[in-house]
């Protein structure tokens, strides 16, 4: 059977943009059984109220919901387990570092498939003001206005 190749998105947090300035991206693997790779495939995940924590040197993302495989039975796994994460040791070293002297938060950004494999995206945010939050509403519904009346004026 030919291995897929390429990207597939899957999951995208839009709250952690809402609610986070995301500063820069990481990309991660993330340990799976067998029965939650397929339901993530069927999507049957929820990425809205997830964080990563870093304890004992090792990155976990903790409440990513991963809906129970509906066709699997005993191997089914608990939807909300912590998730390890797969990164380099001094990659996570340097984003604990950064978390602990900078006061930010590694908030997952989008899960997806990249050549067969489950890859996670992680934010290194840092929280918004409520007055940040109406600027960004402000700003995009000016842009869409804007790009409404300049097709209003190509048509």
């Amino acid at each position: 059977m030919p291995k897929a190749t390429g990207v597939k998105q899957v999951a995208q947090n839009k709250k952690a943009y809402h609610n986070y300035h995301i500063l820069e991206k990481f990309e991660a693997g993330v340990e799976l059984f067998g029965t939650e790779v397929k339901s993530i495939r069927q999507g049957g995940i929820n990425l809205k109220e997830s964080f990563c924590a870093i304890k004992g040197g090792e990155l976990f993302a903790q409440g990513m919901h991963i809906s129970p495989y509906e066709k699997g039975n005993i191997f089914n796994r608990e939807p909300l387990r912590p998730k390890r994460l797969l990164m380099h040791k001094r990659e996570i070293n340097r984003l604990h570092d950064r978390i602990k002297q900078e006061g930010l938060a590694l908030i997952p950004v989008s899960v997806y498939f990249k050549n067969s494999r489950v890859k996670i995206e992680l934010g290194l945010a840092k929280g918004k003001k409520l007055h940040d939050k109406r600027e960004t509403i402000a700003e995009k519904d000016t842009n869409r206005d804007m790009e409404r009346k300049l097709k209003e004026r190509h048509e």
